[in-house]
């Protein structure tokens, strides 16, 4: 515990084995805030979000997707993307419990962002708000481009295409839980599979939705999320662009601007502000 933040880890049966976790928890939280990383990545790089979120009165609650981090499953490998989003549905289970009559927003990031709303169409009734940053959605150039290919070729994602920050591509490239390989084939299926079930599902409802995006991601092109975002956006949804930024947003030269949009927009729909202290970094 620290300034009144308990750091655990937990651990959960998920559909290809052990999920590993980890909560920030304050003393008196006011919400959920449950994180869906993205792909290659664990939650481990998450704990400055963790620190901003828990100082707004957040539970934080992220797992490590199957294959991913220190979760059991082969590295990077995700066969069944509909799997994954139930794994991501047993996170937000465990948030729960953890922290009964609470409202829950989920965060999903990139291929996160995927899975998030893919579990918003199927288990939304019980989210208060939807946070979806850099998102995955309608197509991904990256899948349209190495499916057709009769090898695979390795192609790591490069670092420098993160952040405007060196200092993150250079701690991501020494991270030994990222995954530094290159795309399987059966994941690059599921994914596009998933992206045409998201498409042909529809609206997410009345849940209220932000879509942050950096204009310079050429991870994830923005117009094709916008695209994609089109197809299933509910009454209640906005997006936010950041020119000059790239992929990854909660680790951008800006970060404390997009921090700081993210909430006014949660402020509108659970109640922010203070509900513990400290950093969880």
């Amino acid at each position: 515990m620290s300034n009144g933040v308990t750091t655990t880890d937990f651990t959960l049966d998920g559909h290809a084995g052990r999920l590993v976790g980890t909560s920030w928890t304050p003393r008196n939280p006011r919400w959920i805030a449950v994180i869906a990383h993205d792909y290659g990545e664990h939650v481990g790089r998450f704990r400055w979000t963790a620190a901003r979120l828990h100082e707004a009165g957040a539970a934080v609650h992220a797992a490590d997707h199957e294959g991913h981090g220190r979760s059991d499953g082969a590295r990077a490998l995700i066969r069944d993307a509909e799997a994954a989003v139930e794994d991501l549905d047993r996170v937000i289970d465990h948030a729960v419990a953890e922290n009964p009559g609470l409202p829950v927003v989920l965060i999903g990031v990139s291929m996160g962002g995927m899975l998030s709303a893919r579990c918003t169409q199927r288990f939304g009734a019980r989210l208060t708000a939807l946070v979806l940053l850099s998102p995955v959605l309608g197509r991904w150039e990256t899948i349209e481009e190495l499916l057709p290919l009769p090898e695979i070729p390795e192609t790591p994602i490069d670092p420098k295409l993160l952040s405007r920050d060196p200092e993150v591509a250079a701690a991501y490239a020494a991270d030994p839980l990222v995954w530094h390989g290159g795309f399987a084939r059966p994941t690059l299926q599921a994914l596009r599979d998933e992206l045409q079930r998201i498409s042909i599902a529809g609206r997410l409802g009345r849940v209220p939705v932000l879509h942050l995006h950096g204009e310079d991601d050429r991870l994830v092109p923005v117009e094709d999320a916008v695209a994609g975002l089109a197809k299933i956006a509910g009454p209640a949804t906005e997006s936010q662009l950041y020119p000059g930024a790239r992929h990854e947003l909660l680790h951008e030269t800006n970060r404390a601007e997009v921090m700081a949009d993210l909430l006014a927009f949660l402020g509108r729909f659970v109640p922010v502000g203070t509900g513990g202290t400290g950093e969880a970094d």
